[in-house]
């Protein structure tokens, strides 16, 4: 049996997440309020990956820390999906910033260094809201910075996880809590993007 591509609105407390799938994987999760029109095909259905990442959030937006992400499918260049990829390896409930991403990535790469710019530039183009979790990064200074769905989601995605510490509105956390261990205290069971 073929696999069915369907799209699916799913509501949230921060707004309507419209869920995309090629029948096998999530290839897309988007608030629809998206500043830049979306191209996919205008699809509503089901099928079991569409029904694996409603239950997924389900749980994520219960306050609870999900397990693993469904089946995931991310079309980007080499880089954007190495840096996707590294996102997964983020625990529920914790943050890491630009520049330690960058540092990772350079060691994984066996390069001196690699632009925190680069790994940003990477994560607007995350194509899957939530599941590949870029609302986990802040600025070099524990600062919101950056996210594509505006930093109040980004602050409430961090506070239903239990992050402490954020910045009132921006500049500096009040404290320093919430960060993500070093990559080699990470677990290495995190899922892969195909």
């Amino acid at each position: 049996m073929m696999p069915i591509p369907a799209a699916y609105p799913f509501p949230t407390p921060l707004g309507t997440l419209l869920l995309a799938s090629d029948g096998q994987a999530i290839t897309g999760a988007w608030f629809q309020d998206r500043p830049r029109p979306l191209r996919i095909p205008a699809l509503a259905g089901d099928n079991p990956a569409l029904a694996l990442a409603r239950d997924w959030l389900e749980v994520y937006f219960q306050g609870r820390a999900p397990g693993p992400p469904p089946p995931l499918r991310l079309v980007g260049t080499p880089f954007q999906r190495e840096v996707w990829q590294q996102l997964l390896t983020i625990p529920y409930g914790q943050t890491t910033t630009y520049g330690e991403l960058a540092s990772t990535l350079a060691r994984q790469r066996k390069l001196p260094a690699l632009a925190a710019r680069a790994v940003g530039h990477a994560l607007g183009r995350n194509p899957l809201a939530i599941l590949v979790p870029c609302h986990r990064v802040l600025g070099r200074d524990g600062s919101l910075t950056g996210y594509a769905w505006g930093l109040e989601r980004k602050r409430a995605l961090l506070e239903m996880e239990g992050v402490t510490g954020l910045p009132l509105q921006g500049g500096h956390p009040t404290l320093d809590q919430g960060s993500c261990p070093a990559p080699s205290q990470r677990e290495s069971t995190h899922p892969t993007i195909e």
